[in-house]
């Protein structure tokens, strides 16, 4: 049995009134993946603080092995103590490198001394004795991967997102044998999180994070830890796994709840019959009925989040780019791009940092104007648009005046009205919370308050940049339920993968040059065929979205092939099919929505759906290849 790397002893904390966790306890073993999971506000980040030290329990204790090393990456670090990139990254306390931080120093100085010159030819030696190189090469991998090429940039002119990766690099550098992540996809390219994912899940190590992405979070992880109602819940296996037993443990808990309540009547008829005084009655009894009427009188009641609201009617015309152009610095970012939205299109947009995406984003939304082209919206169009940076609310306001500015009550999908009260509580923000301070909320609660003022707005065509950062993952799913029923248009920027396969019909990729190309497929489709051009295997024929001119060469058209007989009786059985399977996906939306709350159900439905997705996908594809020849 491997030993524990570290245990957590009878935990407790609590924060601005209110107790996150209670005496809670567990261990980690050496080599295991865990992820930390639960809502917004449960108390994950405190709990990873005060494991790695950086915060204070009330009560309890966290011991670790004997000289284990311990990496911590915070969900927002905080470099301002260094000047560049090199300071950063280099340890003193490690000596590779030390060594190697020294001889980088005077190998880039512009003039270097004779003193300068000799001490090199020191460093090169003592770097040979500890067979540094091996550190250096690991060092140039691993900030290479992350994108970090320039060490000599201040910290102070990067962003939030570079000195995240930063300290991500610097956490891997350290070579712990136990590492501690917060959120560590947050601001990272889809192709660094693959790498990443690759790279944690092939290194000998403990891990405990905080994810919300399914994806990196079954691909590292071996066993889920749940923060529910200030205990925790242990769950081997994945993602899939911890939904299906999370199913069974609420069973296991209602049963014992009534059993219990079933004994306290009979405990409490026996202490109401017995004398008053405590002395005469049996203490081992007394003691038993006080902790029956602990478990009877558990809260088991789940607060779902809810989304509601209607949605605002879209008009014929809803959004079109004719050539638009935008440049930054005299560099092009995208050049002549033209698409007519559709009713109900569901666009994601990818691209690493920098390529664009974002200042796309505000041309469309007339934060920034072209440089060239015509945007024509339509009169009904009403953008909503969510920012990937949280929108700072004045800290000393409370909550639900942040949301009564904006309306007082709003209209649901159903005609209803719900005043804005109702409303926060659907969003998971109980009458308390409402009457507290922003300030007192934490990262994720704050990112869903942000969430639900833009969809207050009542907008029917949505944009989301990064949406997911700092959600949980319960109520990425409820935002998931809503948006794949959103009757208006979508547009979403997101490195978290299952979120946008789960979602777009199709991408706007964005490179390092100025084209934009328009992807038919979600984002393991485009992967997969990424992957296969990388391989040198050829790569299946994917049919453009916006059809090409006809041809002006009539003699090529005439000897265009026709459809054969077999495959004019497909073309025809294909429509009938993808409207069957469209059919039996919208009954299981339905019953998605009915208000289910048995996981394994829930589950065997939305296994059934992306089922339904992926062969629709297939035929799809098979139909567009048949209509091209069709003509």
């Amino acid at each position: 049995m491997p030993p524990i790397a570290v245990s957590v002893e009878k935990l407790t904390r609590s924060f601005n009134e209110k107790q996150l966790f209670e005496e809670i306890t567990f261990g980690i073993d050496q080599g295991q993946k865990v992820a930390l999971v639960g809502v917004n506000g449960c108390g994950k980040s405190t709990l990873l603080n005060i494991i790695a030290g950086k915060d204070q329990q009330d009560e309890g204790r966290v011991s670790f092995q004997k000289d284990i090393k311990v990496s911590y990456l915070a969900q927002s670090p905080d470099l301002s103590g260094f000047e560049t990139v090199l300071d950063s990254i280099f340890d003193p306390t490690h000596p590779e490198s030390r060594l190697l931080g020294e001889y980088w120093d005077l190998v880039e100085k512009e003039d270097p001394t004779m003193d300068d010159q000799l001490r090199v030819q020191d460093l090169v030696s003592a770097i040979d004795e500890r067979n540094a190189w091996d550190y250096e090469y690991k060092l140039k991998e691993i900030l290479g991967k992350l994108g970090i090429n320039d060490l000599n940039q201040t910290i102070s002119s990067m962003s939030g997102g570079q000195q995240k990766r930063i300290a991500l690099a610097k956490a891997l550098l350290d070579e712990p044998e136990f590492l501690i992540l917060d959120e560590p996809t947050n601001h990272l390219d889809l192709d660094i999180i693959e790498w990443l994912e690759e790279y944690l899940a092939s290194q000998n190590l403990s891990i405990l994070m905080v994810t919300h992405d399914r994806y990196f979070l079954d691909r590292v992880c071996n066993e889920i830890i749940e923060i529910d109602r200030g205990q925790i819940f242990k769950y081997k296996g994945n993602y899939a796994y911890y939904l299906e037993k999370k199913s069974e443990q609420e069973e296991i808990q209602h049963a014992e709840k009534a059993k219990a309540k079933n004994l306290l009547s009979k405990e409490l008829d026996w202490m109401r019959r017995q004398p008053k005084a405590r002395g005469t009655k049996a203490k081992y009894r007394v003691d038993a009925f006080y902790e029956t009427e602990k478990k009877a009188k558990v809260d088991l009641s789940k607060a779902n989040m809810e989304i509601k609201l209607a949605g605002r009617r879209q008009g014929k015309k809803i959004l079109e780019l004719k050539n638009i152009s935008k440049s930054w610095g005299g560099e092009a970012i995208f050049t002549k791009f033209s698409h007519v939205f559709a009713r109900g299109e569901k666009i994601g947009v990818v691209g690493q940092n920098g390529t664009g995406k974002s200042t796309f984003l505000n041309v469309l939304t007339g934060e920034i104007a072209p440089d060239t082209g015509e945007i024509d919206q339509g009169l009904n169009t009403a953008f909503g648009y969510y920012h990937q940076h949280t929108i700072e609310e004045d800290p000393g306001k409370k909550v639900i005046d942040v949301i009564s500015e904006i309306a007082d009550a709003i209209e649901l999908d159903d005609g209803s009205q719900i005043t804005a009260s109702q409303l926060l509580n659907q969003f998971l923000f109980p009458p308390k919370t409402q009457y507290s301070q922003v300030s007192k909320l934490s990262g994720g609660e704050k990112r869903r308050l942000q969430l639900l003022k833009v969809l207050m707005a009542n907008p029917n065509f949505l944009i989301l940049d990064e949406p997911t950062n700092d959600l949980d993952i319960v109520t990425l799913n409820v935002l998931e339920d809503y948006l794949d029923n959103f009757p208006g248009c979508l547009l979403v920027v997101s490195h978290d993968r299952y979120f946008m396969d789960r979602l777009v019909d199709h991408l706007f990729v964005f490179d390092q040059t100025d084209e934009i190309q328009d992807y038919p497929g979600n984002y393991t489709d485009f992967r997969e065929i990424q992957d296969e051009k990388k391989s040198g295997k050829s790569a299946k024929k994917v049919p453009s979205i916006t059809p090409s001119p006809e041809p002006a060469n009539t003699q090529k058209q005439e000897g265009k092939r026709k459809l054969t007989y077999s495959e004019k009786e497909e073309f025809g059985l294909l429509e009938k099919d993808i409207a069957k399977l469209n059919a039996r996906k919208a009954e299981l939306e339905e019953l998605l929505n009915s208000g289910e709350s048995d996981h394994v159900i829930l589950t065997e439905w939305s296994s059934e759906i992306q089922t339904i997705n992926d062969t629709v996908d297939e035929k799809e594809m098979r139909w567009l290849e048949l209509s091209e020849i069709a003509g």
